[in-house]
This record gives C-alpha cells, structure tokens and sequence, in this order.
C-alpha cells in the first residue's frame, strides 16, 4: 500500500483522527492542509468521481457555505467547480485517497477495507 493522502485542515477533529487512524497501523501518511494549498483541478475532478460527484464534495453545514449565498442558489455540477478550486474550505473533509480511491469524511471501516486489499 503506498502512501495515504489526507485533505484537510488543521483545526477539523476528523481530518486528525483520520490522520491518526492510518499512523496507528504504520501507513505512511501526506496530509495536505487546504488552508495553505488547494486541490488542483485534477485532482478536485478525480475525487468528485470517485465519492459521486462535486455536489457530494461540498460542506453544506459550513458557515462558509451560507455566506457565499450557496444554500439560496441552485450551483450544482460544472459550476461548482470554480467555486470549490477557489474557496476550498467548501470541501467536506478529511477526503482522503489511496491511489485512485477515495472517500470523504471519516470512514475507518471502508480503510480497513482498503488495508485488507492491500
């Protein structure tokens, strides 16, 4: 298994213990705080595939989210694109991939899943 990527922020209580979940079983781990770098378009399309789409890709309890007007206005698809690439803290973290899988959230029974695939 190569090593795990972790998309989150410093400060979300999911993103550490999903860091800590891959660490306590000895699986390299490279976290990647959206506050400092933001998804590139490839990489924000490849998840979006793999976890149903950009619409499931977006925190629609974030405070953010209210205050871009986003819970009034009908944004879905292609034109959530721009949007998320610009404002990244919009993403539901932790997304985490391993390779050309991903999930969004904390999800430790499908990472055992993974583990056990090896």
């Amino acid at each position: 298994m190569g090593p795990i990527q972790i998309f989150g922020t410093k400060k979300c209580a999911d993103t550490r213990k999903a860091e800590r979940f891959w660490k306590e079983r000895g699986i390299k781990v490279h976290s990647i705080d959206l506050k400092q770098k933001p998804m590139s378009p490839g990489e924000l399309r490849s998840v979006a595939q793999k976890v149903g789409g950009l619409d499931a890709l977006v925190d629609k309890t974030s405070p953010r989210y209210r205050e871009r007007g986003l819970h009034v206005s009908s944004y879905s698809g292609k034109l959530l694109e721009p949007i998320l690439l610009e404002e990244p803290l919009l993403l539901r973290t932790p997304i985490v991939r391993n390779g050309s899988q991903a999930t969004l959230g904390y999800e430790p029974e499908t990472w055992l899943a993974w583990i056990a695939a090896g």
